[in-house]
């Protein structure tokens, strides 16, 4: 048993009291009397708080120190590619890896980018191991679309379809069209085996989409773009989440219907296309107070991981409460990514991912004093 005391808890919620963690789960949140033998650690009037997600990244598939050697984020020989996996490009020796521990961020969501129409699907992972299957905690996770600049401009200069936004959304529907006819036919399959179509790779992380079993993570930056992206979810009855979502503050009634949740960001980042132009720290904030389900990001490598909380202290002072931007960094990704019965909050049972932090996270001169993955100390500061 190891008991954290003397720390200002936030599960992100303000609680008074101690933590218990016996072996990799959290046993007690709140007031307990410390078990006799119990390691205890001392957390020095500290903020303790769960392990940040990161519900966008590309760690372990675009390592950041290597160009061509270690840049495995787009099969861009293809504008539709659903059966390639993110699982099979991620490096546990990527350097970000261990930038993310030393910034507190121990779950990531991490996916092909954005330069296909479909890139292929994602995976939760902690920011700990050896072997990547070892450090999975939801995978597949989602599937890749994107919208708007990217596969117009990958494709189009070689005059290949997509050149245009229509394009762009006329590649989704006939691959979902193709997805739902396999559907059908492997359902007829079961009745009559002589029907069974032959396996399709392409056509299966598609089918889980229509099953509901994961979600469509569209990149998406423009307002028309977001919106094309929910007429499509909304044509095909499939669950959505919006990628970047930059002009996302002048669609906000939309999105509120549609029940979309956004990740937002990079927005510590220049205007490097058009479709930035209106990039503001606002607009977090501006769909949070909306009652929009609102993640961070950091689009790592775009944004170093370990500048995540950087981005919601930003994102505080253009208006976001400090209330949803902690929810931002924990329990709103978790529940996001389908992982919140093990991540996101200090809470029993779920996997004992404690940070503890110098003052407040959203506080620049902040920073994480000791990071525990799953009951492990992977992290601590040398003053600590």
């Amino acid at each position: 048993m190891l008991a954290i005391v003397n720390g200002k808890i936030f599960s992100p919620f303000p609680v008074e009291g101690v933590i218990l963690v016996e072996a990799d789960k959290i046993a007690v949140v709140g007031p307990a009397e410390i078990p006799a033998g119990a390691q205890v650690i001392d957390a020095k009037g500290g903020w303790v708080l769960p392990g940040f997600i990161d519900a966008h990244t590309h760690l372990g598939v675009c390592e950041e120190i290597y160009h061509f050697e270690g840049d495995d984020t787009n099969e861009m020989t293809d504008p539709v590619t659903p059966q390639v996996r993110a699982l099979d490009g991620v490096n546990p020796e990527d350097e970000g890896l261990r930038d993310a521990i030393a910034g507190g961020v121990t779950t990531v969501f991490t996916a092909p980018g954005s330069g296909n129409v479909i890139g292929g699907t994602g995976l939760v992972m902690k920011t700990t191991g050896r072997v990547v299957d070892n450090m999975l905690v939801r995978e597949p996770a989602g599937l890749k679309i994107a919208f708007g600049e990217n596969p117009k401009r990958v494709y189009g200069e070689d005059k290949k379809m997509p050149m245009t936004r229509m394009g762009t959304a006329a590649l989704l529907r006939e691959s979902f069209v193709k997805a739902q006819n396999y559907l059908e036919a492997l359902e007829k399959g079961k009745e009559d085996p002589d029907e069974l179509p032959e396996r399709d790779l392409k056509m299966e992380p598609i089918v889980q989409v229509l099953k509901h079993e994961i979600p469509l993570r569209a990149h998406a930056h423009r307002a028309d773009d977001i919106m094309t992206a929910v007429r499509i979810a909304r044509e095909f009855k499939v669950d959505l989440v919006i990628e970047h979502c930059t002009e996302g503050h002048k669609v906000v009634e939309e999105l509120l219907e549609a029940g979309v949740p956004a990740v937002v960001g990079p927005s510590l980042s220049n205007r490097a296309k058009v479709e930035l132009k209106d990039l503001s720290f606002k607009t977090a904030g501006i769909l949070a107070r909306a009652g929009i389900k609102v993640a961070l990001m950091t689009d790592h490598p775009v944004i170093p991981i370990q500048y995540l909380p950087v981005c919601a202290g930003l994102a505080v002072r253009e208006g976001m409460s400090g209330e949803d931007a902690l929810k931002a960094l924990t329990i709103n990704p978790a529940e996001i990514l389908g992982v919140d019965h093990r991540v996101g909050s200090l809470a029993p049972g779920k996997d004992a991912d404690i940070v503890i932090w110098s003052g407040s996270p959203l506080e620049v001169m902040s920073k994480p004093l000791l990071v525990m993955v799953e009951g492990e100390v992977a992290y601590k500061d040398d003053k600590f």
